[in-house]
This record gives structure tokens, C-alpha cells and sequence, in this order.
């Protein structure tokens, strides 16, 4: 059981793992192991509880399916919210962390939050400015292009994808609009058409 001092179960003896794991002990020697005088039974650790007490507010809060249950102590700065946060609630509830499906539905939440907060900003009095946000003027007069090349910089990797990432968002924003007002404004126009 995660989160406790007791160990389920009588753990094999060193005969024991040596025969059926290759390799194991190699570390058995005191003299190998540099963290030796800190795992000495006797050693006062300050610690005054074997659990601490639960944390107040654990309903709604995420838990692997792993785990029997939730850690004493959690974050609660960033409360899932919205469509983003049921994808991730059911990555928790249905994945173990194991699973790849599992971080790929806690990727899917975070590009479902991320673009419904620029979504958001349009509609807001002050929408992001991609071009200033990006930090792409801070860069002007420091020789942007020169400071680029050859000098290994990693981030040119990735380079070609960041206008992507930064003018993405906007430009599907901009084509849902376009496509929501030709489906609007079409069949106005063909019923006038055939009533005119």
C-alpha cells in the first residue's frame, strides 16, 4: 500500500534474489554505498507522525487508479476546469500512468486549456498579441539572425516550428469565424435568391 511505513508481505531473502535476479546485490558492500550512515536504523529524522494527516478538500481531486488513494498532502493551485479538465479527470480515472493513452489524454487537456484560453482572448478587450508576446522585438537591434547561426543554439531545432505554435492558435480561430459566417450568410442569400 503506497503512502505508509508498513511493507505488505515478507520480502524474499538475499539468497533468494541473488539466485533468480542477475546482478543483484552489487551494491550490498557498506564501503559502495555512500548513503549508508544516513540509512542506519537509530538515525533521528525529525519526522513526529508514520501518516500525516489528511489534507482538507479531496473531493474532485485526480488520483492515478494505481494508487488506493490520495496523497495526505496535494496541490490545489490549478483545479481542473472545464473541457480540458474532464479529458484529464478521464485519463485519471480510466489510465493507469503506465499507459500512453494516459499522457496522451493529459497532452490532449493541456492543447484543449491552451486554446481555449487564446479562443477566450479574442473575445476579450486586450486579445494576445502574438507578435509581441512571442518576444520575436526584443530581439531587434541584437542582431537576430546572426546570433542564430553557428553558434549551436538549440532552440533552432525547433526553430521552424515556433510561428506554428505561436500564430496556429489564431489562424484556426480566424478560419472557424470565416466558415460560421459562410454558413450563416449562404442561405440567407439562396432563400432571398428564391424569393426574389
Amino acid at each position: 500500500m503506497p503512502y505508509t511505513s508498513n511493507k505488505p508481505g515478507s520480502p524474499a531473502s538475499p539468497d533468494e534474489l541473488r539466485a533468480r535476479i542477475p546482478g543483484w546485490g552489487a551494491d550490498a558492500d557498506p564501503a559502495q554505498r555512500p548513503a549508508v550512515p544516513r540509512e542506519q536504523p537509530g538515525i533521528e529524522t525529525g519526522a513526529h507522525w508514520n501518516l500525516p494527516e489528511d489534507q482538507p478538500g479531496r473531493g474532485g481531486r485526480e488520483k492515478s487508479v494505481e494508487h488506493d488513494r490520495l496523497t495526505p498532502v496535494f496541490g490545489t493551485a490549478q483545479p481542473l476546469h472545464g473541457v480540458a479538465g474532464r479529458v484529464r479527470r478521464y485519463a485519471y480515472d480510466t489510465y493507469s500512468e503506465g499507459q500512453t493513452a494516459h499522457w496522451l489524454l493529459l497532452l490532449l487537456g493541456d492543447r484543449v486549456d491552451s486554446t481555449t484560453a487564446h479562443l477566450k482572448s479574442l473575445f476579450s478587450r486586450r486579445p494576445d498579441d502574438p507578435i509581441t508576446q512571442s518576444g520575436i522585438l526584443g530581439e531587434r537591434g541584437h542582431r537576430p539572425f546572426a546570433s542564430r547561426f553557428g553558434r549551436g543554439r538549440a532552440d533552432l531545432k525547433h526553430a521552424w516550428l515556433d510561428p506554428l505554435l505561436v500564430l496556429g492558435p489564431w489562424l484556426l480561430a480566424g478560419t472557424m469565424i470565416v466558415m460560421l459566417g459562410r454558413a450563416i450568410v449562404r442561405p440567407a442569400a439562396r432563400r432571398r435568391n428564391a424569393q426574389g
